[in-house]
């Protein structure tokens, strides 16, 4: 009788993949080799390079549009700062801040028109006696 571990039915062995990137010399390589390739080349270069034509598609725009940093992936690139932990922390402290500050106000003016109106009530309950 063989002894089988068992496994927790959430964990997944497969690490999650990670989404590839492409430097702008990449692109404008690809979209060059793809343009000079005859007819019944261009799919080979795209199976090849694991690639779609809506990627030298959009690439080829880019290049013609002169925009070489449209080339450059904005959600991935060295070039994008990322905030450090401390400053990433401090920005949601602040909305938070703003947020708790507006919903004080808010309630402060509830309270002052709720006063108002139990003053309204008390001087018509006084006039009506």
């Amino acid at each position: 009788m063989a002894s089988t571990t068992p496994r927790s039915s959430g964990s997944d062995p497969a690490p999650r993949p990670k989404r590839r990137t492409f430097s702008a010399e990449y692109k404008l390589r690809i979209v060059a080799e793809y343009d000079a390739a005859p007819t019944g080349e261009k799919g080979a270069i795209l199976r090849r390079e694991r690639l779609y034509h809506s990627h030298v598609i959009e690439w080829r725009q880019a290049r013609d549009g002169g925009a070489l940093d449209a080339l450059t992936d904005q959600r991935t690139s060295p070039a994008r700062p990322k905030q450090a932990a401390e400053q990433a922390e401090l920005e949601r402290l602040r909305k938070k801040v703003a947020r708790l500050e507006k919903d004080l106000a808010r309630r402060d003016a509830a309270l002052e028109v709720m006063g108002k109106a139990n003053a309204l009530l008390e001087l018509l309950s006084e006039s009506a006696d």
